[in-house]
């Protein structure tokens, strides 16, 4: 069976690096929010902090990036890595990214609950990801 086509970007391997800070940075300021009892910034903060990660693994694996609209279909780009399909960390990410509708678009408050849990996935698939990569 053939990979479905997905939109991407062809970027320098050693970009990766330079989504793994962003990766940081968002981690650091997705704990900031906890401690202030922040969910919506915990939340959205998460989320990019997973997508930067994303990108990373696909800069240093693939030499890409999605372009899609779609991040869902990120999932199954990171599910191209061999070692990243057989962890089942790609799992973690979608999760993830299926909350990003919700913090971001729905007409009501995200609570502590829901922020707490997606701050628990970001930080395994963010402490999975600097383990493999490369500082």
């Amino acid at each position: 069976m053939t990979a479905r086509k997905i939109n991407t970007r062809v970027i320098e391997k050693n970009d990766y690096k330079i989504f793994l800070k962003k990766a940081k940075d968002f981690y650091n300021i997705m704990l900031t929010a906890r401690d202030a009892a922040n969910w919506t910034a915990v939340g959205l903060n998460a989320v990019h902090c997973a997508i930067s990660c994303c990108d990373a693994m696909l800069a240093f694996h693939l030499g890409i990036r999605s372009a899609s609209d779609d991040h869902m279909d990120a999932v199954d780009l990171l599910q191209r890595i061999p070692r990243i399909y057989d962890s089942g960390e790609s799992s973690t990410f979608k999760r993830i990214i299926a909350k990003k509708s919700v913090v971001a678009y729905e007409n009501r408050e995200f609570r502590q609950a829901e922020a707490l849990d997606i701050l628990k996935l970001a930080e395994r698939f963010y402490s999975w990801a600097t383990s493999i990569l490369p500082e």
